[in-house]
């Protein structure tokens, strides 16, 4: 099947009609959906297929001598954040099959093996952590931790991966597979306005995490509670939001408060519990802790006077990410020279960084709209981030 046809038949998957934004969480149907394309259009190309324990799959094209070794990965993720575009992870696996059939048409025959990934959870929607099946795979979470993680209808990440067909007692670090792995290259959709021509190189990824705030008051009735009497969360949880903006303008970082859970959720109820999560991420590690910190500090002044209490807690946190230098100078010479840029958005490439060579390739976004229905990239430039994945792995296929 051609980039197009293979990009047709995943479009309407998990898409709201009314939106056009996805809903494609790790281990749902329509993530399955997605899931059971990809094997099969693995098969199709007589590709062998790899789950590993985390429920990362993996599709390999070995060389003629059967070796396993010292392979070349691509790919990106198939879940989406609520609401999301249709581009962010999936355009990465569509554009691996597309380049892996381009180097066939060319008679490439590679001389180590080629995989494409599909990582599980890398948006963290369901379960909370980001880039869950590659942290898991590389040893950047503990599997203890990662079987009790619960998604919002309470399942535990054990339990939705048992009825997944997996052993939630296998969940961890692939040392076997990692060992097998001399590089990922990650092709991914641009998701800001700073690539202007139609392929580019990430050179960084910049400090980002993610921490849960719990404000814990008391429930009561909403018209006949006097003001003196409640111990409302929502007051403080509002300081919080405004707090964060001004946390990160002082410290030039970005601070994003996108999910909130309000305990019990009625109309003419005082809530006796918000929950609310902080997207932090700047250039410097230091100015994003401090963004936190002062943020946990607005909160927990705000609360006081309303006898409400505050708990943090860290859920992901992610350093600076330097990319490979040798690879990505080598992808640069292969592709001619093509823009550098930095990128304030996590990816697996930047989990598999920490244990092998890494780099990654973005196709221009026209809208610079990401995580939203306007994410967007142009047939034409999709089509040449094909062309330019096909030659990068055909240059590292040869060793």
């Amino acid at each position: 099947m051609s980039f197009e046809e293979m990009w047709a038949a995943l479009l309407p998957v998990g898409r709201d009609e009314a939106t056009g934004g996805y809903h494609r969480f790790a281990w749902t149907p329509p993530e399955m959906e997605c899931r059971a394309w990809f094997l099969d259009e693995a098969r199709r190309r007589d590709l062998e297929v790899e789950h590993d324990p985390n429920g990362n799959m993996f599709a390999w094209w070995f060389p003629p001598d059967g070796s396993r070794g010292d392979a070349v990965l691509t790919g990106s993720h198939l879940d989406s954040v609520p609401g999301g575009g249709a581009f962010d992870g999936p355009l990465g696996i569509v554009s691996a099959f597309a380049a892996i059939d381009l180097l066939r048409e060319r008679g490439v025959t590679p001389s180590r093996p080629l995989g494409i990934a599909a990582f599980a959870e890398e948006e963290g929607a369901r379960f909370g952590v980001a880039c869950l099946g590659s942290r898991l795979l590389t040893g950047a979470i503990a599997p203890g931790r990662a079987r009790r993680l619960t998604d919002g209808d309470g399942h535990t990440f054990a339990e939705v991966m048992h009825n997944a067909g997996f052993d939630p007692d296998a969940i961890g670090p692939d040392e076997d597979l990692l060992g097998r792995i001399a590089c990922h290259v990650e092709l991914h959709v641009e998701q800001g306005r700073a690539l202007t021509g139609p392929v580019g190189v990430a050179s960084t990824i910049v400090p980002h995490g993610r921490w849960r705030f719990e404000f814990t008051g008391e429930g009561d009735h909403a018209g006949t509670t006097r003001l003196p009497d409640r111990r409302d969360p929502m007051l403080p949880f509002a300081h919080m939001v405004i707090a964060a903006r001004a946390a990160a303008e002082r410290h030039g970082t970005v601070a994003t408060v996108g999910k909130v859970r309000v305990v019990p959720g009625g109309v003419n109820a005082i809530p006796s519990s918000v929950t609310a999560w902080l997207d932090a991420r700047g250039p410097v590690d230091e100015d994003v802790r401090r963004t936190v910190q002062d943020v946990d500090e607005a909160a927990r002044v705000a609360a006081r006077p309303h006898r409400v209490s505050v708990d943090l807690a860290e859920e992901s946190y992610s350093a600076i990410v330097d990319f490979n230098r040798a690879l990505r100078d080598r992808i640069g010479t292969t592709l001619g020279g093509v823009p550098v840029l930095p990128t304030g958005a996590g990816h697996d490439a930047g989990v598999l960084a920490a244990r092998v060579p890494a780099a990654m390739l973005f196709v221009r976004n026209p809208t610079g709209i990401s995580h939203a229905p306007a994410e967007c990239a142009e047939p034409a430039d999709c089509l040449a981030g094909v062309e330019a994945l096909a030659a990068v792995l055909g240059d590292l296929a040869r060793g």
